[in-house]
């Protein structure tokens, strides 16, 4: 069997952690198997779906490097299919016209919790052997109504929860259309899941009560014999409290932790450990994640999410990476400082010397962002602490030991600094970290060779001067 999954968001507002779990789960599983991954997008609640947060889902699943196969389905535009299996179950029996009104439907669940049992519709409207219907009443449209059967267990093949079997008699009969005829998201995914042969549906465990309605609707129309899907219902994720993520835990669109400065695979990283293990791993690439995972493998608790977590992992994954890997990310942040148009050559020799001191991709731009502007003032601590009266001369020798280089590279920088300091008689450090703040502003940057050989021969020897003259004054 080709194995098919699929992600299914509705877009009524931003990719959640929650959600971008469940697709990199989906998306997993498939690549694993040689399967395919498929992208659709429920958008039947037009008063609350907007294009707008359609791209924002598309957005961060190409940040994400999620790729779909395929073209994205979107439910809109398959009422056409819809309505016709609507009709194929009334002409078959499987589901009828139902009039009753919303307050009808209210009064029969209070009467039915009156007398202690499930509050539900009562089947007022369903056909039945024997059974005389009301007449419809006037200038009302009815909704449809799925017939659920009325005996027996409808059995969920999970495959992080175990089978789930839930009787029948615990069931409404589902309304699979509005009076005004549009259908309802539990029949919209029968029908989806059915016509793009999905095989396994990965999702959140608060849509287990959905499962068994979606189960019978699909059984009526495929038959009890065929194979159905394999579930996998995921654990939700927690915050640190131990209560559902919201808001108040940072629990933000995908694209904020863009802004955050983590990288997409840290991220993927972090939230394929939310609920799954491989060993003791902790660090996984994006190839290690497909090799190892397994949804029969993700536990049955809910996980708990932890930022401190998630950037301890990000600092590895840009520790890790390959210079080249990090442009683009490097590129989006220091753009948000206006800086742009620098080659792919330049800003990976800028992520080379700053990856092992950054935890974020924003801390790194933030870090760079003396390679593009001098100083404006100077650190009055650091001045205080390290800019002494005999500085401004130090710096002047700096400044024409560094003017007398052939070639602008980290050991002959070194030696010539190595040089200003034994012939002054003092430690490296009392012209190093002087040479930081005359450089940058602050003593914190990378090694002096770095930092000299980023910032380049002109800019490092203007800025020396204008030191000398500041610190001379």
């Amino acid at each position: 069997m080709s194995v098919v999954t699929r992600f299914a968001p509705s877009p009524t507002g931003y990719l959640h952690v929650g959600g971008a779990r469940t697709a990199l789960y989906s998306w997993l599983y498939a690549k694993r198997r040689g399967g395919r991954f498929v992208l659709r997008i429920e958008d039947t609640d037009r008063e609350r779906s907007t294009d707008d947060a359609v791209q924002v889902i598309l957005d961060a699943m190409n940040w994400l490097g999620l790729d779909h196969d395929g073209e994205i389905a979107y439910q809109t535009q398959r009422f056409d299919r819809y309505a016709e299996v609507i009709e194929q179950l009334l002409a078959e029996g499987k589901a009828y016209r139902c009039y009753a009104s919303a307050e009808d439907v209210e009064a029969m669940r209070e009467s039915a919790r009156a007398r202690g049992e499930k509050p539900k519709y009562d089947g007022t409207w369903r056909p039945m052997p024997g059974k005389t219907l009301p007449e419809p009443p006037a200038g009302v449209e009815p909704v449809i109504r799925f017939a659920t059967p009325l005996s027996g267990t409808t059995v969920i093949p999970d495959l992080v929860k175990g089978d789930i079997t839930i009787s029948n008699t615990e069931l409404d009969d589902l309304v699979i259309a509005r009076a005004d005829g549009t259908p309802t998201y539990n029949f919209c995914v029968v029908v989806d899941d059915m016509d793009m042969g999905i095989t396994h549906v990965i999702r959140g465990d608060d849509h287990v009560n959905n499962t068994p309605r979606q189960i019978n609707i699909l059984k009526a129309l495929i038959g009890d014999e065929a194979d159905l899907p394999a579930y996998a219902h995921v654990p939700m994720i927690l915050g640190p409290d131990g209560k559902r993520l919201s808001k108040r835990h940072g629990a933000v669109g995908v694209m904020t932790f863009r802004d955050m400065g983590i990288l997409p695979g840290a991220l993927l990283n972090y939230l394929v450990r939310l609920g799954w293990a491989h060993g003791d791993q902790e660090i996984f690439t994006r190839d290690e994640m497909i090799a190892h995972f397994d949804i029969a493998n993700v536990q049955g608790g809910a996980s708990t999410f932890d930022p401190e977590k998630l950037t301890w992992v990000n600092q590895e994954h840009i520790k890790a990476a390959e210079p080249a890997d990090l442009v683009d990310e490097l590129a989006f942040h220091l753009a948000r400082h206006d800086i742009q148009d620098l080659s792919a050559a330049r800003l990976a020799e800028i992520a080379a010397v700053q990856q092992a001191r950054c935890k974020t991709m924003a801390e790194m731009a933030e870090a760079s962002l003396f390679l593009f502007s001098a100083p404006a003032e100077y650190d009055a601590k650091a001045v205080k602490k390290h800019i002494k009266t005999a500085t401004p001369a130090l710096l002047a020798d700096v400044h024409g030991a560094l003017s007398d280089l052939a070639e602008w590279q980290g050991a002959a920088i070194t030696e010539a600094v190595r040089g200003v300091a034994e012939a002054n008689e003092v430690g490296m450090g009392k012209v190093a970290q002087p040479i930081r703040i005359a450089l940058t502003g602050g003593p914190v940057s990378p090694s002096i060779d770095d930092t000299l050989v980023l910032l380049g021969r002109d800019a490092t020897l203007a800025r020396l001067q204008t030191a000398v003259d500041v610190f001379d004054q």
